[in-house]
């Protein structure tokens, strides 16, 4: 799967005007084909001829009438995604004009070995997805995720909007957009159709640092440079809420779009260059206050308001850089992200005040993790030429969300934890996968089970 725009290639979208006035012409000469023609007669224009002619204006219709069907579809090879979106939310782009719908799906199950301890195995139909376009002409797109997570609102599920964004497309080297934005940051929170990356699990540095999927509300501008070469987007987006952080990391204070407080704002910028299509380098980074402006209420165990916490600006960093190559079979990936926050001491105190740390506990002034995955596609191997793959991986991977912490407050050495994962990844078509895993997990302190991991995604 390959990420550019779509000025880079030809467009194979739905069919415009020009297509319709096609399909008009081709019914026109199937009816003055049925007539004699203009002065002809049976001697000079053959039976066998004329019908003969019919049945070529037919196939060419019909050929015609086939390539509408399907236009618009994702294609089963090749895949492609634009402007940073994976394939299937990047259908829109590829039209002249109207609706596309696509979208994804994944399921897993987990067991948790035994002799490790841990939770309970678990089933779940973890999320059903909608891409749902809208491209109003040739430079004005509306593109949107709607997401059912864990099946039932009734139960641990829910239903959100993942994205939602207008997209001005000017020049290939510049375009805006607004709306609620994924930030652009890490391989999978733009990119995270099951299909696109190894694993049941997505790296635990791309949920507690990087809290995939993280979106929010702003604007910004995107495009690519040097022929495609360099692709960059830059955006200005609400900050986090820093009472939503935590010792296991930065997840909690994602808004989401939702009545979002915009006291604070932030900026993220991504780079990304890739000298050649098998080889991608880039980074990221991060940066704005968290605070919002909050001064919350204290209460006692009765309810009684005994004092007021003053949230600190909790000026939040994260950067991240991140590598891929996919030659010959072989896909190599690896991202290093780092966090920090600022005012860490004052803001674990107001949220120890709040209730919502324990005594002690506290939010990190720094935070980090990483990993690398190597992966071989074997199945040409076994049938040379075949649409197939079969992907056996191995993933290492680390996360420390109390790396530094502020004077006064102790160590959580079970955020400090470790990821060993082997497993592999089928694909009967290249819109398909199967994928199991086995996952070592350790912490520095307390006890994490291994897992043995079974799923099943798509993209359509």
């Amino acid at each position: 799967m390959t990420i550019r725009s779509p000025a880079s290639r030809s467009s194979h979208g739905r069919p415009g005007r020009s297509s319709v006035w096609l399909l008009g012409l081709g019914l026109a000469l199937v009816v003055c084909g049925l007539a004699p023609a203009a002065g002809a007669s049976d001697v000079e224009l053959a039976q066998e001829d004329r019908i003969a002619e019919l049945e070529r204006k037919l196939d060419a219709l019909a050929d015609e009438l086939e390539r509408s069907r399907t236009q618009g579809a994702l294609p089963d090879q090749n895949l492609e995604g634009f402007w940073g979106l994976g394939p299937a939310a990047s259908k829109v782009y590829a039209l002249s004009r109207g609706v596309t719908l696509g979208g994804y799906a994944e399921g897993r199950y987990t067991a948790h070995v035994s002799d490790k301890g841990g939770n309970q195995n678990e089933i779940d139909a973890l999320r059903a997805v909608l891409y749902v376009g809208y491209k109003f002409n040739d430079w004005l797109v509306w593109n949107s995720e709607i997401e059912i997570e864990h099946a039932s609102t009734s139960e641990d599920g829910s239903v959100s909007l993942e994205f939602a964004a207008l997209d001005f497309l000017f020049h290939p080297a510049l375009n805006a957009r607004v709306g609620l934005l994924l930030s652009p940051m890490g391989f999978l929170n733009e990119v995270h159709e099951p299909p696109f990356y190894f694993g049941n699990h997505r790296p635990e540095v791309a949920l507690r640092i990087i809290p995939t999927t993280w979106r929010e509300n702003g604007f910004g501008i995107f495009g690519e440079l040097w022929g495609g070469k360099i692709s960059y987007r830059l955006y200005g987006i609400n900050g986090f809420d820093a009472t939503g952080f935590s010792p296991s990391g930065l997840r909690g204070g994602r808004q989401k779009g939702s009545k979002a407080l915009a006291e604070d704002f932030a900026f993220v910028g991504r780079l990304d260059w890739t000298p050649f299509p098998e080889f991608l380098l880039g980074a990221s980074v991060y940066a704005g206050d968290s605070g919002q402006d909050q001064r919350l209420d204290v209460k006692n165990s009765s309810g009684v308001v005994v004092d007021i916490a003053d949230i600190p600006n909790a000026a939040t960093t994260i950067w991240e850089v991140h590598a891929q190559l996919r030659t010959r079979g072989w896909q190599l990936r690896a991202l290093f992200a780092q966090a920090h926050v600022s005012d860490a001491g004052d803001l674990s105190r107001a949220l120890e005040a709040l209730g919502d740390l324990n005594t002690g506990q506290a939010v990190a002034s720094k935070m980090l993790g990483g990993y690398a995955e190597i992966a071989y596609d074997v199945w040409p191997l076994l049938a040379p030429g075949s649409p197939m793959s079969l992907e056996p991986f191995y993933r290492f991977g680390f996360v420390d969300t109390q790396r530094d912490i502020p004077t006064g407050f102790a160590k959580d050495e079970a955020q400090n934890d470790e990821f060993h994962t082997l497993g592999f990844s089928f694909k009967p078509v290249p819109n398909v996968v199967l994928k199991a895993d086995y996952r070592n997990r350790s912490a520095e302190q307390g006890g994490l089970s291994d897992e043995i991991n079974l799923g099943v995604g798509l993209v359509f």
